[in-house]
């Protein structure tokens, strides 16, 4: 594998030619400085072959084992379906190369723990990609809260829906095997990372949750809620819908605290001042970058820093207590009964 050193430029590989390596990670990756996007993966041999060859990609490969070893990569990005995700940051760090992988890390908490491990074992960095951390109005909220500007937070609602009108719209993800559960997994768990993230990391303690499932073998959710009760922290209300009949596409994320509120989509930040609601939102908060392309490209900025040294990054721990907690959400729906953790 490539040595790693500031001044040297890393070179990326990527694992899974679907959308998210698309829209997500090749924009940012061909415009940032000291990265050299090298190799593209894909089970799909012509898939990988054109997508290669339309973004000046000098190797394609149908396996990972072919890209770590004939790649000569020092970074790895994971975009395949999230029952592979384990196995491929595995195979990945004992290779030598630093990860950053789409969520989940795993589909299960032992499994979040395995990849851990093996992160710790092979000294390289492992980052899963929870991008709404880095958009810029969760930032502006994340600074008011720092600052203890409104208060103790008291409860946090959160959710993201989508339409999607056929199950052959989402292809692995509409089966439970290879997508660990359906809407609240893909939409859910980062609206929760965010929430219990923005939150202080409060402890859970207990888990009540609803699930709508798809019919047959193998069900999946197409729509959820859950609700969250904290030892040391706010209340957690979260939703996760397949099957939003609206304008567009909604996410939201609502903080009460004792002295103010806020949300985003679109950032609005209130603060009681002299005994009256306030709108403090700040208008620098915004740019003219979409917040999709602008968080990866922030989060792409963070990740790097880490594998350059630049920063210590804290491995990511929290996902155990994250998919603890989804495990919680799913058996409490299964056996409609408050879970406790």
């Amino acid at each position: 594998m490539a040595g790693v050193t500031p001044s040297s430029d890393l070179r990326v590989g990527i694992v899974g030619a679907g959308a998210i390596a698309q829209i997500a990670h090749m924009p940012v990756l061909r415009k940032l400085k000291g990265v050299d996007l090298v190799a593209i993966c894909d089970a799909d041999g012509a898939k990988a072959r054109a997508l290669a060859a339309r973004a000046g990609i000098a190797g394609a490969f149908t396996d990972i084992e072919e890209l770590l070893e004939f790649g000569k990569v020092d970074v790895v990005v994971i975009c395949t379906p999230n029952h592979l995700h384990e196995v491929h940051i595995v195979s990945a760090l004992a290779a030598g190369a630093h990860v950053l992988v789409e969520r989940p890390i795993a589909l299960t908490s032992a499994g979040v723990g395995r990849a851990l491990k093996a992160a710790e074992r092979y000294r390289r960095t492992l980052h899963v990609a929870m991008n709404f951390r880095f958009r810029s109005d969760v930032q502006a909220v994340q600074g008011f809260l720092a600052g203890g500007e409104l208060g103790s937070i008291a409860a946090i609602r959160t959710g993201w829906h989508v339409f999607r009108a056929a199950r052959q719209q989402l292809g692995w993800r509409s089966r439970k095997a290879e997508s660990g559960g359906g809407a609240m997994m893909d939409l859910g768990l980062p609206m929760l990372d965010l929430a219990l993230w923005i939150g202080g990391n409060p402890v859970v303690e207990r888990v009540t949750a609803r699930l709508d499932l798809t019919k047959g073998t193998g069900a999946v959710c197409e729509t959820g809620a859950a609700y969250l009760q904290c030892a040391d922290g706010p209340d957690i209300f979260v939703e996760a819908s397949w099957r939003h009949v609206g304008a567009g596409e909604h996410t939201w994320l609502d903080v009460q605290g004792s002295k103010g509120s806020a949300s985003i989509s679109p950032l609005r930040v209130f603060k009681e001042l002299h005994g009256t609601p306030v709108d403090v939102t700040p208008t620098g908060a915004t740019t003219r970058e979409n917040a999709f392309t602008a968080s990866y490209r922030s989060e792409w900025a963070y990740f790097l820093a880490a594998v350059r040294g630049e920063l210590s990054a804290e491995p990511p721990e929290d996902q155990v207590r994250l998919l603890r907690v989804l495990e919680a959400i799913y058996r409490s729906a299964d056996e409609q009964r408050e879970v406790k953790l």
